[in-house]
């Protein structure tokens, strides 16, 4: 398996190398700060997401997956893009797993959309209590992606508010998907997420983001608007 990962791995550069445009990775590296800029070739992520259908197609895709740790982030994105095909839940949660420890960046993080969960999420949110305990923050950050994508419409409680709400990090992109989930949960689930502005429950960096960022959407009306914003 080690030759067959080391050839895919070569002809996967090879490709990533072709699609590079340098003016994007200017722009990319600079909203991924926390990532050296070598580790960036600048490839746009249509271009990913077709590389990714293609070497699905030519059979390859295993092979790819099977070579972690990746070196650069395209690579990541492009095995997080590759996750998507995986139709079988307990196949793509064991893969995605494997994966989560290798994730370095709040875009990869951010990509791992997975279709294998759309319909029965229940894998993910037996996993969420133990992933908010990793010392990776991404994989804290997918944790409660994962309450937000899954878990804000008919599969809502409660607790996952307070999930969200107690979990605690130094960590600014875990704090940021802190804020995100409530600004979205505000969107969704105001009458359960607003008494925790009232009585200001988050930190304060945290209930601040996430007023600036619930003010900030399209969804939620002008008049909650103007109350979250006495609430600052």
């Amino acid at each position: 398996m080690s030759g067959l990962s080391g050839d895919a791995m070569r002809m996967v550069k090879g490709r990533l190398a072709a699609l590079q445009d340098m003016g994007y990775r200017t722009f990319i590296a600079g909203l991924l700060p926390t990532l050296d800029k070598q580790k960036i070739l600048g490839v746009r992520t249509p271009a990913l997401r077709k590389l990714a259908k293609e070497l699905h197609a030519e059979g390859i895709a295993d092979a790819f997956m099977a070579a972690l740790p990746h070196n650069l982030y395209e690579e990541n994105n492009l095995h997080a893009y590759l996750l998507d095909f995986i139709k079988n839940m307990e196949h793509a949660l064991k893969l995605l797993e494997r994966f989560l420890p290798h994730v370095d960046n709040w875009a990869t993080c951010d990509a791992l959309i997975l279709k294998a969960f759309d319909k029965d999420p229940s894998a993910l949110l037996a996993r969420v209590p133990i992933w908010l305990t990793d010392q990776n923050p991404y994989t804290q950050r997918y944790a409660i992606g994962v309450l937000m994508r899954h878990y804000l419409g008919d599969r809502f409680e409660e607790e996952y508010l307070t999930t969200v709400g107690n979990h605690t990090s130094d960590e600014y992109y875990v704090n940021m998907m802190r804020a995100w989930y409530f600004s979205m949960a505000l969107v969704k689930q105001w009458d359960a997420t607003i008494p925790w502005l009232i009585e200001k429950r988050l930190d304060a960096w945290t209930h601040r983001k996430a007023i600036q960022k619930a003010v900030e959407s399209y969804q939620i009306s002008a008049p909650r608007k103007d109350f979250l914003k006495t609430l600052r």
